[in-house]
């Protein structure tokens, strides 16, 4: 499995008003598109989520919280 698919149908109900969702593929795993640009995405049985640039407010308070790492392929 690529990818947790109840994770995933979890996130398309929190996106189902999104007009422009779309869902691709990638990095072994499933990205949520909005407007063609990834807002989240789910790897085995994680979450990855885009919360803005390094150093924004609300990224730096989100890696505050437990569970929360930077995204690292390696």
């Amino acid at each position: 499995m690529a990818y947790d698919e109840e994770l995933a149908d979890r996130v398309r109900v929190v996106l189902a008003d999104e007009p422009s969702l779309t869902e691709r593929k990638m990095f072994g795993g499933l990205a949520f598109m909005i407007g063609g640009n990834m807002a989240c995405g789910i790897v085995k049985d994680e979450l990855m989520l885009r919360l803005g640039a390094e150093g924004a407010e609300g990224a730096d308070a989100a890696l505050d919280e437990p569970h929360v790492r930077e995204m690292d392929f390696t």
